[in-house]
């Protein structure tokens, strides 16, 4: 078991590349569909995502949530958990965070990093429901989390729309204080400090998973419940850490929207943020370096589609599908895996 509990193989960066490029290659033809040149449409989509220091600091903006949520996802799929809850353990993170900004008046040098933990708080005791539901009681975790999402959405509605509603018509809560607030660190766009939070969040999870002690029970969890508790490993605590820890990750990413962007908390503020998630950490292939890597360019795709669509006549839309054609690709490693050893031993 030792020899497969290893480190990021830079091989494995091949399939995502290839899934990227056949995904890229296939919009393409829908390009030329819609008659536009396909180099043009690329050009001017990777032109306004990546070609300034402005543009640049949109994607990375675009893209720190994702980070967040992808690291969630990836954390807990090494542990052999399919998190799919990172949105509603993102709400409630989001929720967690605001209280604080709203509820306190402290330093800011006290005041920021409480509501950051309280966030990662918020995020760990909602998945911890999960993971105590599937470690004890055998319910699995696709189903417990898909819904506490609903759960996490309603409930805030009520909370932000109840008694925590801002007076204003429009469905939120007041302005945190400014001694809770994320600084910007390039105006005017909106990119802020998280960003910084999201690499060190990275970097947390890699000692976590391949230089400490528990992170090697937590991946042997992942890959054989059965033979890692014939070795000693208490799999029902490790389901539930792996749970907590991955929902402290997702809460980071409500901190990131509520502290950094909307100062206030905002029904239904999440753009599928959670579910996003999902897609950034298998592209990444589950390790925190391919998480960051696939987080941008997610980040750059939805920075520059709005450019390709406002100077060309390709839709914006035509990302989501991109999107999903990269997903669908790498999601198909098993399947083309499973071709080629079949005409090996042919």
């Amino acid at each position: 078991m030792q020899s497969r509990i290893k480190a990021f193989p830079w091989q494995e960066l091949l399939l995502p590349l290839a899934a990227v490029v056949l995904a890229l290659l296939i919009g393409s033809v829908l390009i030329l569909y819609v008659g536009e040149n396909p180099l043009t449409a690329y050009g001017i989509l990777f032109r306004e995502s990546l070609g300034s220091v402005r543009n640049i600091a949109t994607t990375l903006q675009r893209a720190t949530p994702l980070m967040f949520t992808g690291l969630a996802v990836a954390f807990a799929f090494r542990a052999g958990l399919f998190n799919i809850g990172a949105e509603g353990q993102l709400y409630l993170g989001a929720f967690a965070a605001v209280w604080v900004g709203i509820s306190f008046n402290l330093p800011r040098i006290i005041h920021l990093p409480l509501a950051i933990i309280a966030s990662m708080v918020g995020g760990a005791l909602w998945a911890s429901i999960a993971g105590f539901l599937k470690a004890k009681l055998g319910v699995h975790e696709v189903i417990n989390t898909i819904m506490l999402n609903f759960i996490a959405l309603f409930l805030t509605d009520w909370l932000v729309t109840g008694p925590f509603h801002g007076g204003s018509w429009v469905p939120e809560t007041v302005r945190i204080s400014p001694t809770a607030a994320l600084s910007r660190i390039y105006p005017p766009t909106r990119l802020t400090t998280a960003v910084y939070l999201a690499l060190v969040a990275a970097l947390v999870v890699y000692i976590i998973l391949w230089k400490t002690k528990r992170g090697y029970e937590l991946r042997a969890v992942g890959l054989n419940p059965s033979a890692a508790e014939y070795g000693g490993i208490n799999v029902p605590r490790n389901t539930i850490i792996a749970m907590a820890i991955s929902g402290a990750l997702a809460g980071l990413a409500g901190a990131e929207q509520i502290l950094g962007l909307n100062n206030r908390f905002i029904v239904r503020f999440s753009s599928d943020l959670g579910f996003m998630g999902i897609a950034v950490g298998l592209l990444g292939k589950n390790h925190p370096a391919g998480v960051i890597l696939a987080a941008v360019l997610f980040g750059a795709l939805q920075t520059g589609s709005a450019a390709m669509d406002r100077l060309t006549a390709v839709p914006r839309e035509l990302i989501t599908v991109i999107q999903g054609l990269i997903i669908f690709f790498v999601a198909a490693e098993f399947l083309i895996r499973r071709i080629l050893r079949l005409k090996e031993e042919a």
